[in-house]
Parts: C-alpha cells; sequence; structure tokens
C-alpha cells in the first residue's frame, strides 16, 4: 500500500484534485491517501515531514508527495524526506511566466480564498435555492436554472447541491410521484419549464437497495416498486424527447458536468 499525501498552504483541495486525477491514470496501484493542508510555516512543515517519514517507515514504500507549497524553504523541508515530491503547479509557472511577460507572485490559498465577494455569494444563494426547492418543497421555478426529474432517490438532491456549491447554479428537484407516473405526459406544474428540464433514472437493483436502507421493509424499497417507477419514469422521458441520463455507475462530478453541458449552461467551476 503506497502512502500518498496532498499537501499545501491552503485548503488542498485542488493540490487533492490534480493528485488524485493522476494516479487515477495508474490501474492496480494501491494507495492510501492523506490531505495534509495549512502547512503555512516551517514548524508546520517539519511537523508534515515527520508525518511522511513515519508513515515511510511504517509502511517501508516510499511516499507520494502531491504539493503546492509556494513556500521554498518548507518544500524543502518537505524534499528532505526522499519522498517522491511532486509540486502539481510547476510546470505551468514558468511557461506562462515566459507567455505572459509577468512574474508569477506566490500567493498562500490563491485558489480558495475569498476574493470575489459577488461569485461567492451567488454560490451560497444557489445553494439556499437549492435546498428550498428540494423534493418538492416549493414549486416556484421562476428563477431556476434547471430542474431535475426523477423518481425518489435517483439522485436529485445530491446534485442540485452540487452545482449550487461549485457552479452558483440554482437547481430545483422534482419528485416524479405515482400520480405522475400514471397520467400522461408531463406535470402540469412542469408544463411551463419544460426548456429546464432534465432527467435523471438508475438500475432499480441499486434503487431498492438505497431505499431499503432509508425504508427497510416498506413497499416503497421492494424491487417491484422500484422496477415499475424508473419503467414508468424512463417511458415518460422518452416520450416527451426529454434529456436524461443513468446515475447508477456515474459520478456526482460526471453527471453535473453533463446535465450543464446539455442545457447550455456555462457557469465556472468554483
Amino acid at each position: 500500500m503506497r502512502p500518498v499525501f496532498y499537501v499545501s498552504d491552503g485548503t488542498g483541495i485542488t493540490t487533492e484534485t490534480i493528485g488524485h486525477s493522476v494516479l487515477a491514470q495508474f490501474e492496480g496501484i494501491q494507495h492510501q491517501a492523506r490531505r495534509l493542508p495549512f502547512v503555512d510555516s516551517m514548524d508546520k512543515a517539519m511537523h508534515t515531514a515527520g508525518i511522511i517519514e513515519a508513515e515511510q517507515e511504517r509502511s517501508g514504500q516510499r511516499a507520494i508527495v502531491f504539493t503546492s507549497l509556494v513556500d521554498a524553504g518548507a518544500s524543502a523541508v518537505i524534499a528532505e524526506t526522499g519522498a517522491l515530491v511532486l509540486d502539481v503547479l510547476g510546470p505551468f509557472v514558468h511557461p506562462l511566466e515566459h507567455e505572459l511577460g509577468v512574474v508569477r507572485k506566490p500567493r498562500v490559498g490563491g485558489a480558495h480564498a475569498l476574493v470575489d465577494y459577488k461569485a461567492y455569494e451567488e454560490r451560497i444563494n444557489a445553494t439556499n435555492f437549492a435546498l428550498t426547492h428540494d423534493d418538492g418543497i416549493s414549486y416556484n421555478y421562476a428563477n431556476a436554472d434547471l430542474i431535475l426529474v426523477g423518481v425518489s432517490r435517483s439522485g436529485k438532491t445530491p446534485t442540485c447541491l452540487y452545482m449550487a456549491l461549485h457552479y452558483g447554479v440554482k437547481a430545483a428537484n422534482y419528485p416524479l410521484t405515482e400520480e405522475d407516473l400514471h397520467g400522461e405526459g408531463l406535470p402540469k406544474r412542469l408544463q411551463p419549464f419544460r426548456h429546464k428540464l432534465f432527467g435523471l433514472t438508475i438500475d432499480p437493483v441499486r434503487l431498492q437497495q438505497i431505499r431499503q436502507e432509508r425504508k427497510p421493509g416498506s413497499k416503497y424499497a421492494t424491487i417491484e416498486q422500484c422496477r415499475r417507477e424508473v419503467s414508468r419514469a424512463e417511458e415518460l422521458f422518452r416520450s416527451i424527447r426529454l434529456p436524461h441520463l443513468s446515475t447508477t455507475n456515474t459520478s456526482i462530478e460526471e453527471i453535473s458536468s453533463k446535465i450543464l453541458s446539455q442545457l447550455g449552461i456555462q457557469n465556472q467551476l468554483y
């Protein structure tokens, strides 16, 4: 089990995202990862180096360290551990300095610093919107950027919250009820917002597993009920030519990206 560390003088989110993406290219390599954020002083760098050295000794494996430290002294301390240290920002800095004619000014936590208050407020407002328009709590969709439609537990809520937090998108979701599934065509309250709709479906077996954890032993969680609801929902999506995708083996990140792309929403990833 190869030890992996994401070391940053900020939150470590950028470092972990890049490091995880790189490691995902190497199949069959088992590793145990740990994020070490806010390493913003020499004392913290020395403490972090101690953690890395101890893990290398325990595992008998050379550690892989992805880092975005801007302080050269702190970086040197980490390098002295003997680990494979990879600067996730380094390969881009010198080419950009040459291209832009501007020298980099190292800044701790720059990627996730609260500098754009308007953008931050938009994300908070979008999150509140997703919460107040979750699972049919409110049907006031006039200000919604998009509306996810699907049966209960098909992944609508977490997808809405992800898009709100990461893209500032005002996403509502509408749960298809028994009445909707037995009706003809699109539910009336959704008809004025046809251009904002996107359908989510899911494998009935997976849906049954999720519902069983929530309401064990209920009719709601039976495989027959799950199959019936999913079948009718997919039939509805096809009949009205509603774009939709399955959440069964798809991450929230991928689901969100595909939805925004198909609906033509170009909000920036924060």
